[in-house]
């Protein structure tokens, strides 16, 4: 994990805080709201103040990220230190210059003035993520006689707002926020400064202890990773809670009973605040999708709702009868229906999340895309990961890209996958991934001759990218591919293997 900070710069106690806008072209949450912060770079460890101590390091990095984003000294930082030398400084770290070394020498010289950072809470990103983060929060008042602003580059603008203006912007879809300042503006919303600091390292120190990210990925959406025998290199599954008042519960994954137990929780802490359990959607019916639905509709009482071939298919996890048990299958759920969701965040009504069918991966695959901030859920139609496996006969490689060309199609405006964070550039995404498809099909159609090749032959020719353990699953996504060229005339099956036609 990669160790880093955030600074919660406030002013006016709960009144205002310092949001910053990252600049559209970064690859990690490009366009969003976020918090003055970074990673801790290796001189923060290195700074005379406790040498290799960790707790050091994150309060050095949390000082020079907030006085690198938003130019704001710590109280005995640098008193001496004049408008054009604090400048020069400041744009010495932000170029990473030799006369950087400067800001260490002035933490070593003063150590006291990084007591100033009160810490709250650690936040570590879920097992979902490719890159993890391990994040110290840290509060700061302003100091007196700092005036924070942003030097355009990785940040565009930032300033001052309260939290409940903030939220109400993000409900409104006027901007996009990182998850973990919108669980921390909630906190200040909700509750005085000194409490909604406690509360968030109570949630934090929860965390920590096992439960549940508290992962707010689009309004009124609510993510839960928990781990499910998936195929490397995801490791978990996102569960999703859709709603403010009524939650659709998609794709209770785990067949774990710790994990279960895990998301139990958080759905019992939610009803205990107000909420109320609508039913349980799935988008397909493979195992690491559907560990927890039969357990998950009889603790609750819910129906589950999905597509016919799905719900055909769905597993008692008790009985082990795909057609019979004691939990409530609901109506089918057909291609464009609306599912009603209530009142939006922003306080509107007809909020409606809707089913597009997305055969390909699995014949009865689903997403569902919430018509307000155009958020999809995507099940396995994408992952932020890896490629998608099409698995003959169930697996039809044509008809899943077809699938990603429709979701296309659907103008949304982030992707929330089962594997891997959320897109927050989805069109770039689907096309790259259509592109990948062509390169493959491209590669595979080059490694064929006018004699047939055995598949055992052309696997490691065309999947010579992918990791040894991982080569059964590329060989069912190679016959899939094989399959289509042999639809599309290019190809054919022989006795010996495939062979190129025309």
């Amino acid at each position: 994990m990669r160790p880093s900070s955030i600074v919660l710069l406030t002013r006016g106690g709960a009144a205002e805080v310092f949001l910053v806008e990252r600049a559209q072209e970064l690859s990690f949450f490009g366009g969003f709201v976020a918090l003055p912060g970074g990673n801790v770079d290796p001189r923060d460890r290195g700074a005379n103040v406790g040498g290799e101590d960790e707790d050091r390091a994150l309060a050095i990095c949390a000082a020079r990220e907030l006085f690198e984003e938003t130019g704001v000294l710590l109280p005995g930082l640098g008193p001496e230190l004049s408008s054009s030398a604090r400048a020069e400084l400041r744009a010495a770290l932000l170029d990473e210059t030799p006369a950087a070394e400067r800001f260490w020498e002035l933490v070593a010289a003063a150590p006291d003035a990084l007591d100033a950072l009160r810490s709250f809470g650690l936040l570590i990103t879920p097992p979902f993520a490719p890159v993890r983060y391990r994040t110290r929060l840290y509060h700061l008042e302003l100091p007196e006689n700092e005036a924070p602003h942003v030097v355009p580059g990785e940040l565009v603008s930032g300033g001052f707002a309260a939290p409940e203006r903030a939220l109400a912007r993000w409900h409104a879809g006027e901007i996009r926020v990182v998850p973990p300042v919108v669980f921390l503006l909630q906190q200040l919303s909700a509750r005085p400064l000194g409490q909604a600091l406690a509360h968030a390292q109570e949630i934090c120190d929860d965390v920590e202890r096992g439960a549940l990210h508290p992962v707010r990925c689009a309004p009124g959406i609510l993510m839960a990773p928990v781990r499910t025998p998936t195929i490397p290199p995801a490791t978990t599954t996102n569960t999703y809670l859709v709603g403010e008042r009524r939650l659709w519960i998609v794709d209770p994954a785990t067949p774990y009973a710790d994990e279960q137990a895990r998301l139990f929780a958080l759905l019992d802490r939610l009803i205990a605040e107000g909420r109320e359990l609508a039913g349980i959607l799935v988008t397909h019916h493979h195992h690491d999708h559907v560990g927890a639905v039969a357990a998950t509709a009889r603790r609750y009482g819910l129906a589950v709702r999905a597509h016919a071939r799905t719900l055909e298919r769905l597993i008692d996890d008790r009985t082990g009868d795909d057609r019979t048990g004691d939990f409530e299958r609901g109506a089918p759920i057909e291609d464009g229906e609306s599912i009603e969701l209530g009142r939006a965040p922003d306080g509107k009504d007809g909020w409606r999340l809707v089913a597009h069918h997305t055969p390909g991966h699995d014949q009865g695959h689903l997403v569902f895309v919430e018509d307000r901030y155009r958020a999809m859920i995507a099940g396995d139609l994408v992952s932020t990961l890896s490629t998608i496996v099409i698995d003959p006969p169930e697996g039809h490689m044509a008809t899943y890209l077809a699938s990603l060309r429709r979701a296309l199609e659907l103008d949304v405006a982030t992707i929330l996958p089962a594997h891997g964070p959320g897109a927050t550039r989805p069109r770039r995404l689907l096309t790259k991934l259509l592109e990948h498809r062509q390169a493959r099909e491209d590669k595979l159609f080059g490694a064929l001759g006018t004699e047939p090749t055995p598949e055992r032959e052309l696997l490691p020719r065309v999947y010579d990218d992918a990791a040894p353990e991982l080569m059964p699953v590329a060989a069912r996504s190679l016959l899939a591919g094989l399959q289509k060229l042999a639809e599309d005339g290019r190809a054919r099956e022989l006795e010996g293997g495939w062979a190129a036609l025309g």
